[in-house]
């Protein structure tokens, strides 16, 4: 351990109204050898004295650019309990202001008072902290390297962003929620130093927090991304990124089944700016060749799979195709979830999602974000900064919380659709199923390249007209009639009353929107049980 030391520990005394505490590191994952949780003990203070600390809860450490996993590289400053002693504050600098260049910075710092030293036991060693300001621990390692342990997507999100490392100094074992609009500086030094990049902080609620940025990490890690953007929906994730990216004037292309709300943004916001669109086939390569040929396109944005009939895009051909052309490639895959498809590695710029959904896993949040390179997702994030959309950080909580049962939500969803939509198949009174895990589907090839597991989403028509898929939906016992998809409870909905009852049978049908379809999200329910209710409403039409 890079600190000083000593053979022989010291006595040190304290004042008696201080308990002790211990300040204690993250776990070390590496493998490497680790030191023994230090700890400060209020034997162990020399000359303080009840005047210059009336508790040690009014302490203010300062951690060295090296202490990363302590508090990781995007986490900053925040505020936590260690024990009963809590860190007011913490800073990346040795000491505010010095080595800086900027003479308004140096103008603003204060001389220090004398510093008190403080003595950190390390198992038979005594780490010194010199007057609470340098604290060298760089047995840490960088949280990359410390993830190459966890193998499975499924550690990941348990995981990524918290036992790796994480902002927030506490002993919990689940990520504390930061309350705060704002964040603030101890003396106009610190702020200067922030605003001239030699100094790492959160400044406003909506530009960041400890609670958000551990779902960041968590998303990025499972889809490898270099960075990740959480929004507050995935309606505002989604229109944040074509205005990002798309300039005025600009060309983009996307699919012809796609969620209706975004086919609404593309087709009657986004002309405000000059930004035109070409609609294709999910299938049809020839059509996006020619948009790219005929247009300057910016981006290719579309679902995959699609959203109602599960259509699949080849991603990796996408990509290559559009790269050619200096296009941009989005994929939405809120239906795939990162657990089933990785777009990032097929080829695409960036991948979105409705966190809503899959993700959050439990019907009671609302959360979009786009994942991807550093640069594009800086883009995004910049006007996301300037539009707003923050997600609350109890939200965020939420979210953490939804994605530590993410892969055995997602295993058992993955299995109970495809066991049904093969037994929906073979049913007389079911027309025709969409589901990418079966074999009639028209891109089952790409989805069995490209996904590891088909979702929990099944849609088909009911053999019958509205009056009758209404009597089936009504009939079902175990799934909730409502416009989402993606939690432990299961839902169902029937499209052409839930999003576009609005539009007339003729109008609905040029979206290919039926009376008679019906969109199914299996939850975790007992599969068997599932069965017996899906059985029993086809027997009631």
């Amino acid at each position: 351990m890079a600190v000083s030391s000593y053979s022989s520990q010291k006595i040190l005394s304290f004042s008696s109204s201080c308990s002790s505490f211990e300040c204690r590191s993250d776990p070390d994952l590496s493998g490497s050898a680790r030191f023994d949780k230090p700890r400060i003990s209020a034997a162990r203070v020399i000359g303080a004295s009840t005047a210059s600390f009336s508790g040690l809860s009014s302490l203010i450490f300062r951690f060295p650019p090296n202490f990363v996993r302590q508090l990781s590289t995007k986490a900053r400053r925040n505020c936590s309990n260690i024990g009963v002693a809590q860190i007011v504050a913490a800073s990346w600098s040795n000491g505010v202001g010095s080595g800086s260049n900027s003479a308004a910075a140096a103008a603003a710092s204060a001389a220090p008072a004398p510093p008190v030293p403080v003595e950190i036991t390390s198992g038979d060693d005594i780490a010194l902290v010199d007057g609470l300001k340098n604290v060298q621990l760089e047995a840490l390692a960088d949280l990359k390297n410390e993830a190459s342990f966890l193998s499975s997507d499924g550690s990941l999100a348990i995981h990524a962003g918290e036992r790796l490392g994480r902002g927030i100094v506490t002993d919990a074992i689940t990520t504390p929620v930061v309350n705060t609009s704002a964040y603030f500086f101890k003396k106009t030094a610190e702020l200067i130093d922030f605003k001239e990049k030699r100094r790492a902080s959160f400044e406003y609620g909506r530009y960041g927090n400890p609670t958000t940025v551990v779902v960041e990490e968590k998303i990025s890690a499972l889809e490898g991304a270099e960075s990740t953007v959480i929004m507050a929906s995935g309606m505002c994730a989604s229109t944040v990124m074509l205005l990002a990216l798309v300039p005025a004037g600009g060309h983009i292309v996307t699919t012809t089944d796609c969620y209706r709300k975004t086919r609404i943004f593309i087709e009657t916001v986004l002309p405000k700016m000059g930004i035109t669109a070409t609609v294709i086939d999910p299938a049809d390569m020839e059509g996006l060749e020619a948009a790219l040929n005929n247009n300057n396109v910016s981006l290719f944005f579309t679902e995959s799979p699609t959203n109602p009939f599960l259509r699949c895009v080849d991603v990796k051909l996408v990509s290559d195709l559009c790269h050619k052309k200096g296009a941009i490639v989005c994929i939405d895959g809120t239906f795939a979830t990162p657990l089933n498809q990785k777009a990032l590695s097929l080829g695409a710029d960036l991948v979105l999602h409705s966190a809503t959904k899959f993700i959050g896993g439990h019907n009671d949040v609302l959360a979009g974000c786009i994942s991807g390179s550093e640069k594009l997702v800086t883009q995004i994030r910049n006007l996301h900064h300037v539009l707003g959309g923050a997600l609350n950080p109890n939200a965020a909580y939420l979210i953490i919380r939804g994605m530590k049962t993410l892969h055995l939500r997602v295993q058992q969803q993955n299995s109970t659709a495809l066991r049904m939509a093969e037994i929906l198949e073979a049913h007389p009174k079911v027309k025709r199923v969409h589901y990418p895990g079966l074999k009639s589907h028209p891109e089952h090839h790409i989805a069995t390249q490209q996904m590891t597991g088909f979702g929990g989403v099944v849609s088909f028509e009911v053999d019958g007209d509205l009056t009758a898929t209404i009597k089936f939906i009504d009939a079902l016992k175990i799934p909730y009639i409502a416009p989402s998809f993606g939690g432990c409870e299961s839902i169902v909905d029937q499209p052409a009353i839930m999003s576009y009852w609005d539009l007339s049978q003729s109008e609905r049908l040029k979206y290919g929107i039926m009376d008679n379809l019906v969109r199914f999200s299996f939850g975790v329910e007992d599969f068997e049980d599932l069965k017996a209710d899906v059985l029993q409403a086809l027997h009631a039409i």
